[in-house]
């Protein structure tokens, strides 16, 4: 059976600082007692001597608090499995557009329910035939592409998935980073539509305008 885990704000009696979302996990649901009629009752004593007596179909919630490590560690292995998933889906399109499997997550600090999946890396030839790297993520929320350091902005609420690919650089010796050079927040594509984000990254891979024709057509 799988167990829940949702997510509360703490109270002030709880957080000395500032407030911190806490989460907690809730048992799956116990099946209702069997509803026993008078006449079963009454023969069941004459049969035993005993009176059936049931636990209450209610029960109180039980709670089990999640650290945000444990939080963060269920949130990896769901973005990891979604990012396996659409890996595979790509691939399978066609075999001249294979793209190396490239799965890692992070989440996002403070709030360990939400987080991002790398896919894949490739580079294309973009526009007016520039060779650009980029990396495809996906992530269990939605939000704004910033121009800035801060790459997400305005974070939804709700649970949708955000789909995207942007363009990245590395230079020699140093960590990966955004390539502004197209756009000031390096973004190819955004989408909450799976099959639309396939289709995106199969643009990019397709290696002549026949097959890019196909693709299009999807």
């Amino acid at each position: 059976m799988k167990s829940h885990t949702r997510a509360i704000h703490g109270s002030a009696a709880a957080v000395q600082e500032k407030a911190k979302i806490r989460y907690f996990e809730t048992p799956p649901p116990k099946p209702p007692a069997p509803v026993v009629s008078k006449l079963a009752a009454h023969s069941e004593f004459l049969r035993t001597g005993r009176i059936a007596r049931y636990s209450p179909v209610w029960l109180p919630e039980e709670r089990r608090y999640l650290t945000h490590n444990e939080v963060a560690e269920r949130t990896g292995k769901r973005l990891e499995a979604a990012g396996e998933k659409s890996h595979e889906r790509i691939n399978s399109f066609h075999r001249s557009i294979q793209f190396p499997k490239i799965v890692f997550h992070k989440t996002l600090d403070e709030r360990p329910h939400l987080g991002y999946c790398h896919v894949t890396a490739a580079k294309s030839m973009i526009g007016k035939r520039i060779p650009v790297s980029w990396s495809f993520y996906i992530a269990n929320f939605f939000s704004e592409i910033g121009e800035d350091e801060k790459f997400f902005e305005r974070i939804s609420a709700n649970y949708s998935r955000m789909y995207f690919a942007v363009a990245v650089e590395r230079e020699k010796g140093e960590p990966l980073k955004i390539n502004r050079s197209l756009r000031k927040n390096g973004l190819l594509f955004q989408t909450s539509d799976p099959l639309e984000a396939i289709k995106n990254v199969l643009l990019l891979g397709a290696s002549n305008d026949t097959l890019r024709e196909i693709i299009k057509k999807l």
